[in-house]
């Protein structure tokens, strides 16, 4: 996240924002890849360097993490993922999710 994009984001109504892996290297954990999400091109949600820091500060109305990869544990509703994304101010995108401003 550059300085630049964190002042076009700031006192954005809505922001939807990658949310594919909660962590870098998520994937090869599970063993179902072998590339760290930020050599794919993606910000983790979780960690130092994450989607959830770096919106830290922000002036976000609603921020929603869509483009979700099925081996991220936010998925699961009781998760102690989910729960800290929640807990930073964050909406999982779901299937048929609608919004209103």
């Amino acid at each position: 996240m550059t300085e630049a994009l964190r002042r076009r984001l700031d006192h954005s109504a809505l922001v939807f924002f990658d949310g594919t892996l909660w962590r870098d290297d998520e994937m090869i954990r599970m063993g179902v890849g072998d590339k760290t999400g930020r050599r794919m091109g993606h910000i983790s949600m979780s960690g130092a360097g994450g989607a959830i820091a770096a919106f830290e500060g922000l002036d976000v109305g609603r921020r929603v993490f869509i483009h979700i990869n099925n081996s991220n544990p936010v998925l699961l509703e009781d998760s102690p993922e989910r729960r800290e994304a929640e807990l930073a101010g964050w909406e999982i995108a779901y299937d048929g999710m609608e919004l209103r401003l």
